[in-house]
């Protein structure tokens, strides 16, 4: 039935209507392309993405004149499916002179670099393509030119005030773009090439291909825009939702292997399963192992590769978490024995530099504070990694340091990296806590949006219906919160391999159980839980499914009092 814009909200659920105006939703029409994305109505013409006619005839003249290729992406799970999408678009129409190339996070770092570039000049290539990364490489894409090489950049990050001097720069954040949707990730600028590519190239009779080809790699495009963490409103939306669905259902080997190594239903695959289980999964090739690795997963097509690099990344993946928890461990023993800092600053030249992130980040949770991590990598120099709390912008902090202690710092303001040299290590702890005098602001406590007062009686299926319709959640959307009083608790279990989880048996007012998970229960927030008292909590819908068995419960956000 159609309905004029300004109806407003009347024909939803009181339950659906409450949850858009949190959103700002305020139109019919603005709910329905929330509640329902449509892929031919809500996404945008690549072509308006500025440069992309550019990028699309030179790719295409490459492909005509059968020219040496490189796709350069970045090595983690937004590089490395941008990266396949581009490899599946050429296997596709048969072109076979093209490369992928992933470098090594620890011995070339983030970006392009010179030696690589040298070595594609030698191997007689004309054409590079980067995925989520190059356009802050000034000096390198120079280098690439002066070789013979033009660069097509796709990328997302934040363009500084010098552009490279590349063939084209595919970046809608850049100066100038008209496109409607600023925050795509690295692997959906990538999809959107291909598909200009895919649009022109039949028009040009260069290949033939059916159209909506390009949907099917929406799992990648999908895969990448959850796991970056991009807002999924807009078209990240869109490629969020079509990703998961074709995520679901998708044919390629690796991730089949992969899905059954970690115990997940392909078939109800979730936001959750992409951000905590296989995105983890990829970015521990580039933490512990080669990258490529991760890439040959998601493009082979041959079952036996797939099922050893599943395997491989699996094992690699339980590795990195236990390197993490003993660099965790020794990290608590040593801050429990001196004097307490504004900052934690902490660092051993055993510890690998691929897990510091992971580090630093659990400290900020833990501690409250801001949090600089160093460890030395395979080149020998001190890298490291930060996080903040929100009391200091990084980028601030850093290069506010004095000048020469630091040898590189990058990142945003709450994360980012640095390297530093042996003979300035020294200075690391105290030059920091004086720029953190200098640059600290009011920290703002992170406040907790709730969406509904619900009774427990209220967790139901109807009500997880209406729930469900805004999912994907993730950054921008997230999931709803409701707020829950005097819930009498009749069960208590721990559960997981350390116990660190809880699950409590609540009784609802017509005294049916409804389960309450949660991770990772603090001790001192446990304390005074028993079967009898009461608590008030936040929590949101959870569904679970095990075998052919589906469960609703809610999953913990946090505890508000113990009754």
């Amino acid at each position: 039935m159609a309905k004029k814009e300004d109806d407003g909200l009347d024909s939803y659920p009181e339950l659906t209507r409450t949850l858009l105006k949190n959103r700002n939703i305020k139109t019919f029409t603005e709910a329905e392309k929330f509640l329902n994305p449509d892929y031919e109505a809500h996404t945008y013409d690549p072509f308006l993405i500025l440069n992309m006619e550019k990028a699309v005839e030179r790719v295409l003249g490459a492909i005509s004149n059968n020219e040496k290729i490189i796709i350069y992406g970045d090595y983690d799970c937004d590089g490395i499916p941008g990266s396949v999408i581009l490899h599946d678009f050429f296997k596709k129409i048969g072109y076979k002179n093209f490369t992928n190339y992933i470098p090594h996070r620890h011995t070339e770092g983030y970006g392009l670099n010179n030696e690589a570039i040298e070595g594609f000049a030698k191997d007689n290539t004309s054409l590079l393509v980067t995925v989520d990364c190059g356009i802050t490489d000034v000096s390198e894409v120079s280098l690439a030119k002066d070789l013979g090489i033009d660069v097509i950049i796709t990328d997302h990050h934040l363009p500084q005030e010098t552009l490279p001097r590349a063939y084209a720069i595919l970046n809608s954040k850049q100066n100038g773009d008209e496109y409607p949707d600023k925050m795509l990730c690295g692997a959906g600028v990538a999809w959107k090439l291909v598909s200009a590519l895919l649009r022109r190239g039949k028009e040009k009779k260069v290949f033939e291909i059916n159209d909506g080809w390009e949907k099917w790699l929406l799992d990648m495009a999908g895969l990448a825009t959850i796991a970056d963490m991009v807002p999924l409103k807009d078209e990240n939306r869109v490629i969020a939702s079509f990703g998961l669905k074709v995520l679901r259902k998708s044919p390629r080997l690796g991730l089949r292997r992969l899905l059954e190594k970690i115990k997940v239903d392909q078939r109800h695959l979730t936001e959750d399963d992409v951000g905590f289980m296989i995105a983890p999964r990829i970015n521990a090739a580039s933490r512990l192992d080669t990258p490529i690795e991760a890439f040959n997963l998601l493009s082979t097509d041959d079952d036996s590769v797939a099922e050893r690099l599943a395997s491989h990344l699996n094992k690699i993946n339980d590795d990195r978490k236990w390197m993490v928890a003993n660099v965790l461990k020794e990290i608590k023993h040593t801050l429990s024995s001196r004097e307490e800092r504004k900052v934690i600053v902490i660092g051993n030249p055993n510890w690998r530099v691929g897990i510091l992130g992971i580090a630093a980040n659990n400290l900020v949770e833990e501690y409250g504070k801001p949090a600089f991590v160093w460890g030395r990598g395979e080149s020998r120099v001190i890298k490291g990694s930060c996080r903040s709390d929100g009391s200091v912008n990084l980028v601030e902090l850093m290069t506010s340091v004095s000048e020469g202690v630091f040898l590189d710092v990058g990142g945003h303001e709450f994360s980012g990296g640095f390297s530093i040299s042996h003979e300035k290590i020294h200075l690391l702890e105290s030059e920091i806590l004086i720029a953190y005098d200098k640059s600290k602001r009011d920290k703002e406590e992170k406040e907790i949006l709730i969406d509904k007062k619900m009774s427990l009686s209220e967790v139901n299926w109807k009500n997880w219906k209406e729930i469900e319709k805004f999912a994907p959640f993730g950054m921008g959307n997230p999931k709803p919160v409701f707020k829950f009083e005097k819930a009498e608790i009749s069960g208590i279990k721990k559960f997981g391999k350390e116990k660190k989880h809880l699950e409590l048996s609540l009784k609802d007012e017509n005294g049916k159980s409804v389960p309450l998970i949660w991770f990772f229960a603090g001790v001192d927030e446990i304390r005074d839980l028993e079967v009898g008292r009461k608590i008030d909590f936040l929590a949101s819908f959870d569904k679970s499914v095990f075998g052919r068995k589906e469960n609703l419960r809610l999953r913990m956000i946090k505890l508000l009092k113990t009754i």
